[in-house]
């Protein structure tokens, strides 16, 4: 660099500066980039109808699994156990045989697990061990509230309210209605005055 100016020297580049790229021949037209087109499977079924519930068939069988209410993660592995299909296949591929498998087991999965792994180990009116799927799901917790709400116990009694049930704390988190922020108290404002 020249130093009494702060021009660069000619023919040398500055330091730090990266070179300006090529630019293109004139005449010649650049070359448009190739975009990649995402493959269509054509064996892939992007839905699997099961349980009333519609899985995701670009997913694998244990995950697509757990979009049924009731099933987790665990529950879907052990299905797909019982049911001698690879977990880790894709749920569109898998062959109709597979399919029905899963099916079977997921409607009697109740009676070939433990106890312990049931979502309902004991029911409230019949004392048997239940696992609950899909919509049962929804009617059966609804029906618990609305039995807790009608015997007046302190969960239903704050279900009706609608507060929190299980213990949180209260005094900052959960406020309903118009409460706002903090107020000061009128000692405060007295003694400004």
């Amino acid at each position: 660099m020249d130093k009494q100016q702060g021009k660069p020297e000619k023919g040398k580049p500055e330091q730090g500066r990266p070179e300006k790229a090529a630019k293109p021949e004139k005449g010649k037209p650049e070359q448009p980039k190739a975009e990649a087109k995402p493959e269509v499977d054509k064996d892939l079924k992007y839905f699997v109808r099961m349980r009333n519930t519609d899985l995701d068939g670009t997913k694998s069988v244990h995950i697509s699994l757990t979009k049924i209410e009731g099933i987790g993660r665990a529950t879907a592995r052990v299905i797909a156990r019982l049911a001698n299909v690879d977990p880790l296949a894709l749920m569109g591929k898998i062959p109709d045989a597979d399919a029905d498998r899963l099916r079977k087991v997921v409607e009697a999965y109740g009676p070939q697990v433990p106890r312990w792994m049931l979502n309902r180990p004991a029911d409230i009116y019949t004392g048997e061990g239940k696992h609950l799927m899909g919509t049962d799901v929804i009617i059966t917790r609804d029906d618990d509230v609305n039995r807790m709400r009608k015997i007046r116990c302190y969960r239903g009694i704050r279900h009706e309210t609608g507060q929190k049930v299980r213990g949180q704390r209260t005094k900052s988190t959960g406020r309903t209605g118009t409460t706002v922020g903090v107020r000061k108290t009128k000692e405060s404002q007295v003694s400004k005055g």
